[in-house]
Formats: structure tokens, C-alpha cells, sequence
């Protein structure tokens, strides 16, 4: 049995794939299986990966695309190793992830899993120091001592300061939780941390940069926007906090995510489906739910033009 399982899923990405295979093969620990899972790509990502002579390399290829978490799903359940991480086929790893947070699992058995710090690189794999200090500040984690966290739910939820790409976790604790649930294509990340906080699992916060996290073109754009607020809506509505605090939290970025789906529908010419959410998620922000609601009565040809103009002069999505 390997030490480590390391789980790669991708879709058509056969420019940055071999990027991400290659941090795998370099790591310092050697004692690992990398799994990479494929959701039907229909590019050279099958060419690419077989002709990588590497008997540590398990390639699960699907006929078709089964969806994100799916195919997660099937690499987990290839993996034997006594830890595990998956991480996306467009990052990559430092050279000494798997050695630094192997250790702490190694020598802690009460810790299940520990996240780290990561860089942002860009396209070209630069590293952009001020936007990584700016991405770190944003999710909390310059915030964070090193050790065990106390408040796990808070750090996870509220700050959302774990990116499981760079988070090192016991197989077996993420068997006991199902690990990822079926048939989510968004937020399956956000939803699995929340559960392994809620069934009072340890993690440990280890503030080195050791993972490198890709901006790009292809995470933006309304056509990604719709499916990612719509699941993110499931996830929101999939827990209910004992908490007031969180539980306040919670419904809040609730309506906000149902106010923003509704202005998007709205948008791409789904009318009716997009005025019932603006209705539902206006307590967000009931200014924003009046301008969507007067919009919907302009014609397309003139509707998407006008969002897109408030959206510049505003700054911000609506």
C-alpha cells in the first residue's frame, strides 16, 4: 500500500495536465500512486497520460462525461493509499508537499487532515507575489496560527480558508464522510470540509505555501456563473448551523446567491425562473433585486447590453 494517494481529475486540459503530473512525479516523498481520473476528455489527454512510463500511475478513463464530482468520486475510490489528496489537473504541487504534510499526519494520529498556504500563478506558471498575499488575506489564512484549529466549522465555512487542492487528508476519514457528494459539478468542496468540521474531525492549518493555485481565462464568464450559483445554492441549503452565528451567515449568502442567480437567469432570457429568485434572495440587497426586476421587462436585444453597462459601471457582478 502506498503512503500517499494522490488523485488528479481532468477534463480536455492535455496543455496544463502534464504540469500537474510532473509536480506529482517530483515530489521529495516518493512513496505515492497518482491516480488521474478522466471525464470523458475528447483532446490527447488518453495519448498523454499512457505514454507516461510510470507503473505508479493508475489512469481511470470514463467513455463520457459523468460530471465533476463523479469522476472525483471514481478516483477516490481507486485510491489505497493510507492518505489522500486530489488536486486540479490546471495547478500543481511544490516539490515538497507531500514530505511536509505526511509528517505532521505521521507524527499526529489525532490530526485528519492538514492544509496549507498556496501560490497563485498565472498561465505561464509565474508566480504573482502580490496577488498570492492579496488570496491569502482574502480567505483568512494570514490569520491562522500553525497547529490544530479550534474553531474548524468557522475557519471552513465562515472564512473558507482550506482549498482542498492543497490539503492532505486520512482516506479513511474521508471514506467514513462518503467524500464528495454525486452528481455536483460546484462548491463539492466547500460541502465535504463543512461535514468533516460538523462530524468533529481535526485539521491542522501548516502556513507554508506548498501548493500553486492557477487564475485563468476559463474560471470566468456567465456560462460558468449560472451552474456554479446553482450549486451553490444546493450546498447553502444542504446544512443548518446550531450556531446563530452561522446559521445567520449561512442564510444570508443563501439569498445572495439566490438574488444573483435570479439577475443572471434574468440575463441570459429565462424570465420568469429568474424574477421568482430575485424575489426569494431580495432581503441581499433590494436594490439590486429592483433594478433586476424593471430589466426584465426590456427586450433581449436590449436587456443583455444593459446589464453588461451596469456591470461596468458598477464594478461588480449584478
Amino acid at each position: 500500500m502506498p503512503k500517499v494517494s494522490v488523485c488528479i481529475p481532468t477534463y480536455n486540459r492535455e496543455k496544463l495536465l502534464p504540469i500537474a503530473i510532473q509536480s506529482v512525479l517530483q515530489q521529495t516523498l516518493q512513496d505515492f500512486e497518482l491516480i488521474i481520473c478522466d471525464d470523458g476528455s475528447t483532446d490527447t489527454t488518453a495519448e498523454i497520460v499512457t505514454q507516461i512510463d510510470d507503473r505508479r500511475i493508475h489512469y481511470v478513463r470514463h467513455p463520457r462525461n459523468i460530471g465533476k464530482s463523479n469522476n472525483m468520486r471514481s478516483g477516490f475510490e481507486a485510491a489505497s493509499g493510507e492518505y489522500f489528496i486530489k488536486f486540479d489537473d490546471d495547478d500543481r504541487l511544490t516539490p515538497d508537499f507531500l514530505a511536509r504534510t505526511a509528517t505532521i499526519l505521521d507524527e499526529q494520529p489525532d490530526v485528519d487532515f492538514v492544509g496549507t498556504d498556496h501560490w497563485v500563478i498565472d498561465i505561464n506558471n509565474a508566480r504573482d507575489p502580490q496577488v498570492t498575499d492579496d488570496n491569502s488575506q482574502k480567505w483568512g489564512r494570514t490569520n491562522l496560527s500553525a497547529g490544530i484549529i479550534p474553531n474548524l466549522l468557522e475557519v471552513v465555512f465562515v472564512q473558507q480558508s482550506f482549498q482542498i487542492g492543497a490539503t492532505l487528508f486520512r482516506r479513511q476519514v474521508l471514506a467514513e464522510q462518503g467524500y464528495m457528494r454525486p452528481n455536483i459539478q460546484n462548491c463539492e468542496d466547500n460541502d465535504l470540509l463543512v461535514r468533516l468540521a460538523l462530524a468533529g474531525k481535526k485539521g491542522y492549518y501548516l502556513p507554508e505555501r506548498l501548493m500553486e493555485y492557477r487564475f485563468h481565462a476559463q474560471q470566468q464568464g456567465i456560462g460558468r456563473a449560472i451552474p456554479y450559483l446553482k450549486d451553490k445554492i444546493q450546498y447553502l441549503e444542504n446544512f443548518q448551523f446550531e450556531s446563530e452565528k452561522l446559521e445567520q451567515i449561512r442564510r444570508s449568502r443563501l439569498a445572495e446567491s439566490q438574488l444573483l442567480l435570479g439577475l443572471r437567469l434574468i440575463e441570459t432570457g429565462e424570465t420568469q425562473a429568474g424574477k421568482a429568485l430575485v424575489r426569494v434572495g431580495q432581503s441581499a440587497s433590494r436594490p439590486k433585486a429592483l433594478v433586476g426586476l424593471a430589466l426584465s421587462f426590456l427586450p433581449m436585444t436590449l436587456r443583455k447590453p444593459t446589464f453588461h453597462l451596469l456591470r461596468q459601471v458598477q464594478s461588480q457582478s449584478i
